[in-house]
């Protein structure tokens, strides 16, 4: 780019500085990022990246040229995550393998589980271990030990209120 053009540029930049300033600020809604803008567009001027034809329109060329900054800058940081996302996105985050102390107190929990069911009477308990271990329907289960699907139900509800009573 030859010397004249960045010249008049840049002069023109200077003088109209405030003017340049406040349009950007209105297009892009903030004073910091126009601020920030028109002086990534200062340097890029003195990089020498720009016309090598003299501009017609300096004003339309250089508020072109400091959005297409402010947009470059804001794209940029779209890109990163701030502080508070990446602690958001961590807490999130869990361990799938337990250490020591969660595999102690799960086994401790599953031991506990299985001497409060052998507490149960025979058919709560064979029930229970049908509809919640095997997976079979209600159904099934009253089908299979020839009782009605509500005796299954009040003997699933009454072994579910013992299991979280006890285990409180």
């Amino acid at each position: 780019m030859s010397d004249s053009i960045v010249t008049t540029l840049r002069e023109f930049l200077v003088g109209r500085y405030d003017e340049l300033r406040h349009r950007l600020t209105l297009h892009l809604g903030s004073a910091d990022l126009a601020n920030e803008a028109l002086q990534e567009t200062w340097l890029r001027l003195e990089s020498g990246k720009e016309p090598t034809e003299p501009v017609k329109y300096p004003l339309s060329y250089l508020m072109r040229m400091a959005i297409n900054t402010a947009l470059d800058r804001i794209r940029a940081e779209r890109r990163y995550m701030s502080g508070e996302e990446v602690d958001q996105v961590l807490l999130g985050l869990v361990d799938p393998i337990p250490g020591p102390a969660a595999t102690v107190e799960a086994r401790y929990e599953a031991d506990r589980l299985a001497a409060l069911i052998e507490k149960m009477p025979a058919r709560r308990r064979h029930i229970l271990i049908l509809v919640r271990v095997d997976e079979w329907s209600r159904q099934d289960v009253a089908e299979r030990l020839g009782i009605s699907l509500s005796l299954v139900d009040r003997e699933l509800k009454r072994a579910h209120e013992y299991l979280v009573e006890q285990m409180r």
